[in-house]
Order: structure tokens, then sequence, then C-alpha cells
């Protein structure tokens, strides 16, 4: 059963500089069943983040159709149970990471109890416990990234969309990130994101998109990738068209 399901659509926008009409995406379906990992990889201007914001809810498609969960973006409730990290978050950095996670918790109508171990226990995950406390100002981007990681997650949900997860962390946070999405998906939780970073593509999705310049190029297996010898050899070939 697909958890997020995309039907043809398209989107252009009018270039700020010569008001030219530039096409983001172009008529492109993808299915992201339940439980899934499931990634898209693109070059810079590919379309990936503009597909993100449209399940969102944020922008509309020209045309065609998005469900989550069976509704549509513009339902509120087609979010209730969607955790989403955008590609550079921003957060009131006078808040502590403990502080910020516990307004996402009562946003999202846990009870105090229960919001209280979701925090403590997805923060350790990503080894901020020991700084909760900290502002926020005073951390890392690799460290504020792992923060947004943890607003996205903290309420539970069952779906969960990444734009550029992996943004700003060293070896030892891609690794916890990676480690933890394996996870999600064991306790049958359905996946989204996008990446450059093909090496981490490879080691954790079920299937990937690779879109150039707004067009969907292919969407391919674990098993495909690997006949491919690699994700990297697999994404040159396909947007060189060989």
């Amino acid at each position: 059963m697909s958890k997020i399901l995309i039907k043809k659509i398209s989107k252009s926008y009018i270039s700020d500089f010569k008001r030219e009409k530039k096409i983001a995406v172009d008529n492109i379906s993808l299915n992201i069943d339940t439980t899934e990992v499931f990634g898209i990889i693109g070059r810079n201007g590919a379309g990936k983040s503009t597909i993100i914001k449209m399940i969102m809810g944020f922008i509309k498609p020209d045309k065609g159709d998005i469900t989550i969960d069976g509704k549509i973006p513009s339902d509120p409730d087609s979010r209730l149970k969607v955790g989403y990290l955008p590609e550079n978050p921003y957060f009131y950095d006078n808040l502590s990471a403990e502080e910020l996670l516990k307004f996402s918790s009562t946003a999202s109508g846990l009870d105090k109890e229960k919001a209280r171990k979701r925090i403590d226990k997805i923060l350790q995950q990503v080894d901020l416990y020991s700084v909760r406390k900290q502002r926020l100002r005073t951390y890392s981007k690799g460290m504020t990234q792992r923060a947004g990681i943890c607003f996205a997650l903290v309420h539970d949900p069952d779906i969960i969309i990444l734009d550029e997860p992996m943004s700003g962390l060293d070896p030892f946070g891609r690794k916890m990130v990676i480690d933890l999405i394996k996870d999600l998906q064991k306790r049958g939780k359905t996946v989204l994101f996008c990446s450059h970073i093909l090496n981490d593509v490879e080691r954790i999705c079920n299937r990937v998109a690779i879109m150039d310049s707004g067009i969907l190029k292919g969407i391919f297996t674990k098993q495909e990738i690997f006949e491919s010898n690699g994700m990297e050899e697999l994404f040159l070939n396909v947007v060189r068209g060989k």
C-alpha cells in the first residue's frame, strides 16, 4: 500500500531576472510504499525540493495529484502523522534543544510524560542529550541539523520526509542518522528523503529515483544499483543518458 502517491505532477516558475517560464518538475509519478525508505537524488535544480514542498502542501502543483496516506496535502489532517525536516532548518536560537522539542511535542498533542520520554530518547539517539539545555545559538551546523531531525521525529510520525538530512554532518553524525533511519524502518515507518550523498543513499534506500532538470530519469531497486556497480556509477550513466 502506498503511503505517498504522486500522479503526473508538474510545476513551473517565472524566473525573477528574465521573466521566463522555468519548468521545475515535469510530469512526474512516484509511489512510496509503507515501511519503505525511498530516496530522490539529482543535481542542484533537479526538482527534488520542489517535490517535497508539494507533498507538504507548501506549494501546489500546476497539474497532477498527490495523496499522503489517502489525504490531499491541503487537508491539515494529512500532516498529523508526518515528520518533516527542511533543507535549511531555522529555529529560534535562544531556545535550547530541550525547549524546542517540548514546543514541538506540545504542538503535536503529546501529553507531558510521554513527551518527556520521547525527548530524552531521541536526544540520546543523536548524541545531543548532554547538551540539551544549551542554546541553539551555541550549536554547530551539524548539531543544529541533528536537533532538526529530532524536531521532525519527536511526535513519532508514521511518515518521515527529510530534505538533505545529512547536510552539515561529519561521518559520525551521518552514521547516527543512517542508523536512525534504519531503526525507523524496522519500526514500520515510511521514509522519503532527498540527498546528494550517493553512498548514504545506496546504503539505506529500498528504491531510488534519479532526477535531472525536473525530469524523472528512472527508479531503481537495491539490486539494480548493485548490478550497476554502485550508486555513483548508476547516477552518472543515467544523467549522461548511457
